[in-house]
């Protein structure tokens, strides 16, 4: 298919410049630039279903998430750069009373003011770990564009502006210092349109039509304190308007670059491919998060292709021809969750997946909000291990973001519930890592309502809720878990796929425990199994957890 007939296809709008012999191969499909590293893998569907998902990500389960950058200085909640351009949008209104108007104080004003002071890597990683994460994820970067570390490719970093630190090499230290894989996520292939709103003016007030500074250039830097940077390579605006620009939820139509995205030039796919290889060369990580459809950029540039290929080729050089890279994508089919491991955005699956999946999710706002601390709004302990048995049942990991404020500290409400997290990893965690699915993910009166995911997923919390009689699976070796997601009045637990002559498991079953406690009495009749409960109930009565041998 020749690019025309790809363009109508896709049924994308596209700028006569990228049809043109000029974009040359640089634009579509062709290699951008000769980022290959020696290994198995090439930048072709083909050749990523070679991939295997490493075994040590399947043991570990669970990780926690640092989605923490420039825009956490507001503590306002997320997507503060986008949203701060929104005429009347709390952001918004927030930003004028705390900053000033746009067109006279940007997002690269406040990625200024972000000192990040405060922040202790060291010692939150190692709170983490005591929490339980087997692996840990630091932000790279966002859709604001700005590179947390020591970017060659991109002035805008974390070293030239703001805390100028190397967040990504700190992070990437405490994580190795703690014996924890690291992982980074990438965003920041989509500001080429999420930034599209630093574009506008006000249409009301004494400011109206007064340009925000999304088209400031860098001679307009002379005298500022960012003098000699281009704001234009921060906020990426030198290219025509998306279709309905104007349509605040246009971008979410858009994010595939379909239904009439700007396209992203090649000089723009190219930089961003500089930028992640840069990013993979330096600090090695294992895991790497892409914020997109299936791949950055993709469908119009071949960019994702070749960063997924020199991610698992690298990983098999730096580990001695052993593959241990784990890369993540949204939406993908089901060809493609055979070549990376799909992610579902705070939401999970309805079934045993056949391939290791993971569930991102966060406490609060991804990004810090001083809101959800006030108003006591963030996920308590228990929807947590709530969650991480329901996903982990259903044969995927969970990835769990807790917010850090702009000072690098995080709250008071954050740590109790990571406490209570260590609290019942340190009675329960068998039942959870180093696991594998049962038969069945599960039983109760939950399943018979369950939520359907949409788009990236966003499913989480609107099915049932889990209480007694809602029971998660999970098998290690010969012993089969089934962790209570209540606790039933009566003290009695029934498990129905556990009755007798049940060929589940039709094996006797010769002893069952309660983790943190002692051996229980049961009896297997023809409708369930019937295990009695200890009268002293547990500390985590919302997920205990039976060992069945």
């Amino acid at each position: 298919m020749n690019r025309r007939s790809l363009i109508k296809y896709l049924g994308l709008t596209v700028p006569a410049y990228l049809l043109s012999k000029q974009a040359g191969a640089s634009s579509w499909g062709a290699p951008l630039a000769p980022y290959t590293a020696p290994g198995p893998f090439t930048a072709s569907w083909d050749s990523l279903q070679q991939y295997t998902v490493p075994e040590w990500y399947r043991n570990a389960k669970f990780g926690i998430w640092a989605h923490w950058g420039p825009q956490c200085e507001a503590e306002y909640g997320d997507w503060y750069a986008r949203n701060m351009y929104i005429e009347g949008s709390d952001q918004y209104k927030y930003h004028l009373q705390q900053y000033g108007h746009p067109s006279k104080f940007g997002f690269k004003d406040v990625i200024h003011q972000w000192k990040a002071e405060q922040w202790d890597p060291e010692q939150l990683v190692a709170l983490y770990k005591r929490a339980g994460a087997k692996y840990f994820f630091a932000m790279a970067n966002h859709h604001d564009n700005l590179d947390l570390w020591n970017s060659r490719h991109h002035t805008w970093n974390a070293m030239n502006v703001g805390p100028k630190k190397d967040i990504i090499g700190s992070w990437a230290k405490a994580a190795r210092n703690n014996g924890l894989p690291f992982g980074v996520s990438i965003h920041a292939a989509h500001a080429w349109t999420w930034l599209e709103v630093a574009r506008r003016a006000d249409k009301n007030g004494p400011l109206a039509g007064v340009p925000y500074d999304g088209s400031l250039t860098k001679a307009d830097g002379k005298g500022t304190w960012w003098e000699g940077l281009d704001p234009q390579q921060l906020y990426a605006q030198n290219h025509p308007l998306s279709a309905d620009s104007g349509d605040n939820n246009a971008i979410f139509r858009q994010w595939d670059w379909h239904n009439g995205a700007t396209p992203p030039s090649p000089a723009y796919c190219e930089q961003f491919l500089k930028r992640v290889i840069d990013l993979i060369d330096h600090y090695e990580p294992e895991l790497v998060y892409f914020d997109d459809t299936v791949l950055p950029l993709y469908p119009v540039s071949d960019v994702g292709l070749q960063i997924a290929a020199y991610h698992y080729n690298k990983s098999i050089k730096r580990n001695k021809g052993q593959l241990k890279a784990v890369l993540n994508g949204k939406v993908l089919n089901e060809m493609q969750r055979k070549c990376m491991v799909w992610d579902i955005e705070r939401g999970q699956s309805n079934v045993i997946e056949p391939f290791a999946w993971q569930t991102d999710t966060c406490i609060g706002a991804w990004h810090y909000d001083k809101r959800v601390f006030e108003g006591k709004w963030y996920k308590s302990g228990k929807t947590v291990i709530q969650t991480l048995a329901d996903v982990v049942s259903k044969n995927g990991n969970l990835l769990l973001n807790i917010p850090v404020k702009g000072n690098g500290t995080i709250d008071a409400q954050e740590r109790a519930v990571l406490e209570e997290i260590a609290a019942w990893m340190a009675v329960n965690a068998e039942c959870i890592f180093d696991t594998r699915p049962w038969k069945i993910f599960g039983e109760g009166p939950a399943l018979e309502d369950v939520a359907p995911i949409a788009a990236q997923g966003f499913n989480e919390g609107k099915g049932k809720p889990l209480g007694a009689g809602d029971i998660r699976f999970t098998t290690k070796g010969d012993s089969l878990y089934a962790i209570l997601l209540g606790w039933p009045d009566d003290g009695m637990i029934k498990i129905k796929s556990l009755a007798a002559g049940n060929t589940l498991r039709p094996e006797k079953i010769n002893r069952i425990d309660m983790l943190g406690g002692g051996e229980l009495r049961f009896q297997q009749h023809k409708d369930a199994l019937e295990v009695v409960l200890p009268e002293n109930k547990p500390a985590f009565t919302y997920a205990a957890v039976l060992k069945i041998r």
